[in-house]
């Protein structure tokens, strides 16, 4: 449960629009896993052919829409990890190429000690 508090709920707690900063490559991934345990959960459930499907189909959309903020934000923290600028975000516009080179930053070391963005995470 400590897990949980520290790599999600702190997330979307303590930074839910906090685009300053650094986010660890730990961080940044153990979020990404909670959320996406979630929205299968939810995607599940949203399946069922009965009233608690259209809930679930509800809740699964209030809950992507409510964590596009965070998810931002942590991103633009790990590319600040790597020493890369939030603005390295919209190559994602590019097709294909582009979330692969995102990929990439994402899962690159984070830059040892201080750096432009912050001290170490």
């Amino acid at each position: 449960m400590n897990i949980i508090k520290t790599y999600f709920l702190d997330v979307i707690t303590k930074n839910y629009v906090n685009f300053k900063g650094r986010a660890t490559r730990q961080q940044f991934w153990m979020f990404v896993l909670f959320y996406l345990i979630i929205y299968l959960i939810l995607t599940m459930l949203s399946l069922m052919d009965n009233m608690l499907g259209s809930f679930f189909w509800l809740l699964q959309l209030l809950y992507s829409l409510g964590m596009i903020l965070p998810g931002l934000a942590i991103g633009v923290r790990r590319l600040h990890d790597t020493n890369r600028c939030g603005w390295w975000w919209f190559i994602t516009f590019l097709p294909l190429i582009g979330n692969l080179i995102l990929f990439i930053f994402w899962v690159l070391p984070s830059t040892p000690g201080q750096n432009r963005f912050d001290a170490q995470a």
